[in-house]
């Protein structure tokens, strides 16, 4: 296994299978939401997959990946052992992540 550094924010290609029932699945890319503290002291990484295929929801915070429009899938935040990421991607922008904390705020704690 590689060693990654993981930073919040950073997308990582990451294997979800397996899964149940309507949990999103396959091999894909993912939002690290947890904060750089956790990624560096604990083997869990909180994340949200991303899709490039969604309906109009307000857990879904859209993104742009190598030009091409995809969705932050808020709804579906699970919790996963390092070992799961492949490999590590880009970062999203700044405005993209506005967006992501203002969703999870309003989901989360608001």
């Amino acid at each position: 296994m590689i060693e990654l550094d993981i930073e919040q924010y950073q997308v990582v290609i990451v294997n979800l299978d397996p899964t149940v029932g309507s949990e999103i699945k396959k091999t894909r890319p993912c939002v690290v939401l947890s904060p750089d503290e956790m990624n560096r002291q604990l083997r869990t990484v909180i994340i949200a997959p991303l899709t490039s295929t969604s309906k109009n929801y307000p857990t879904r915070v859209p993104v742009r990946l190598r030009k091409q429009k995809s969705w932050a899938v808020l709804d579906q935040i699970r919790t996963i052992d390092r070992r799961r990421i492949i490999k590590s991607a880009e970062s999203l922008k700044d405005g993209e992540v506005e967006q992501i904390k203002s969703v999870i705020r309003e989901m989360l704690v608001d």
